[in-house]
């Protein structure tokens, strides 16, 4: 049963919008495939009602309905009145399961909060209404009152209610608990089917749910991105991931190739963002980032696991970056469709590395930018070398340069501004070849491009078009700055003229 709807709206700062959830509903129930989804809680808001209404309008109208469930609480018929008004089918009663939340927080004995309990659950199934039952900090209830949790199991074995859930309200349990406590409960009461809800706030969530299942859990309850209150819930992708790999006996319904796509659109509606080493959804997880691993992966797939991204509707990468080694590239290059002599794989492996240093990752999209720059920029001898420069921009300033610069091994340092830091560098450059009395070509064209789908830090290339005596050439320098790669760019074209 997949909560993000209810427990996953419960994280801090996310509110989604009646469509919204309506989307995310119909993603989970017809591309996911979870067997049911836990959509709200009775009584919140207009909102919220307005929200329920359309999720169990859809889901009848494709025979889903019952796959849809709401929290209600023990008000009398409060919380009923509110299901029959939504159109809700399902209702998810949340009932104490510690005695220290049922002498604190009601202040009541048990006989008296059962009575009350079997009061509602015999007025929603009267109204046709399906009831299931949490017991809220079940897990504080097992470790402190555990005769309290037999005595109120006791008591809902002979209630007409379809689910028990059992949830670690607080995220405290450890594995070998969980496994202790749900196969006590299960061989105790074989009639009854047993959920297990687990929280995430010891990072214990996933690896819970695994030994939850194994102690006989008959249902578990996720949500996407491991969204809830505190530290979450447990993910449903990695949940499903660790099941489908550790528990091979165990078959769920999940559709593992939508549980990215579902985890991204969740990510875009709720705006809080995926981690990138996030396991099965996070940006990095199946990306290799040390040499050594792609090359372990060239030669015989050494850092493969079971975890396969392809599994996910993903694929395997490899960044590219100071940690780069030969192989890192060359798988690059392959998916790529490009292949180069070694002595030019050192030089782009080379320029990676120097580009690593400046910013975190070139992304495979800067590969041919790289290899053009390095290729162009073998077949030219460095007479030129342009050794330093300064510039500055400044709000109500004209832009300035200081430029230091060898020519045939003669030292020049001249200041120059412009109408834009290029053309200040240009006029700083033209007070040297004057001085050299040589004359510099005409620029004619100036153009700029970044790989498709680059962001702010993405390499920049530049391609200049000169005019010189009576022909045309064009140079190109590629810098993660745009007015670096122009520099680059010109200092190519004063070693050719």
């Amino acid at each position: 049963m997949d909560t993000t709807l209810r427990d996953g709206e419960q994280t801090s700062g996310v509110s989604f919008s009646p469509s919204e959830k309506l989307t995310i509903a119909q993603v989970l129930l017809t591309e996911v495939k979870v067997d049911r989804i836990e959509i709200a809680s009775a009584r919140v808001s207009e909102g919220e009602l307005a929200a329920v209404k359309a999720i169990t309008k859809w889901a009848k109208m494709h025979g889903l309905l019952h796959k849809v469930e709401v929290l209600t609480f023990v008000d009398g018929d409060v919380s009923v009145q509110w299901m029959l008004q939504a159109g809700a089918k399902v209702m998810n009663l949340l009932t104490k399961g510690s005695l220290n939340h049922l002498t604190h927080q009601l202040k009541k004995k048990p006989a008296e909060h059962f009575a009350e309990v079997g009061e509602v659950i015999a007025l929603a199934r009267k109204k046709g209404l399906e009831c299931n039952v949490y017991l809220e900090d079940w897990s504080n209830g097992m470790r402190h009152s555990r005769d309290y949790v037999y005595q109120y199991l006791d008591f809902l074995q002979h209630q007409p209610v379809k689910r028990v859930m059992l949830p670690d309200t607080l995220g405290v349990l450890t594995p070998g608990e969980v496994q202790e406590y749900i196969s006590d409960i299960v061989q105790r009461y074989p009639q009854l089917h047993f959920d297990f809800h687990a929280h995430n706030d010891y990072d214990l969530g996933t690896a819970n749910v695994l030994e939850g299942v194994k102690a006989g859990a008959h249902g578990i309850h996720l949500t996407i991105n491991g969204m809830g209150e505190r530290a979450g819930n447990a993910p449903l992708a990695s949940a499903i991931a660790v099941l489908n790999d550790f528990l091979p006996g165990v078959k769920t319904a999940v559709s593992e190739k939508s549980l990215y796509s579902a985890s991204k659109l969740v990510e875009t509606f709720s705006g809080i963002r995926i981690p990138a080493n996030k396991p099965v959804v996070g940006a990095n997880v199946f990306t290799q980032t040390a040499g050594i691993h792609a090359d372990g992966d060239k030669k015989n797939k050494l850092y493969f696991s079971d975890l396969m991204p392809e599994r996910f509707g993903r694929q395997r990468l490899y960044a590219l970056g100071k940690t780069s080694g030969k192989a890192n590239i060359e798988n690059n290059l392959q998916q790529l469709g490009i292949q180069l002599s070694d002595a030019n794989l050192k030089k782009v492996t080379q320029r990676i590395i120097e580009l690593g240093d400046k910013k975190e990752v070139v992304t495979q999209a800067d590969l041919p930018y790289i290899i053009s720059d390095i290729l162009d920029s073998s077949r030219i001898e460095e007479k030129v070398k342009i050794e330093n420069y300064v510039l500055t921009h400044s709000k109500n300033l004209h832009p300035s340069v200081t430029l230091r610069i060898s020519v045939d091994g003669e030292l020049f340092e001249e200041h120059s501004q412009g109408d834009g830091q290029y053309d200040a560098f240009m006029n700083a450059l033209k007070i040297v070849y004057k001085k050299k009395k040589r004359e510099l070509p005409v620029l004619t064209d100036y153009s700029v491009h970044i790989p498709p789908g680059g962001k702010s830090d993405a390499l920049c290339e530049t391609i200049i078009t000169w005019s010189f005596g009576n022909k045309e050439f064009k140079t190109r320098g590629l810098d993660s700055d745009q007015t670096v790669s122009a520099i680059k760019a010109t200092q190519k074209m004063l070693n050719l003229i």
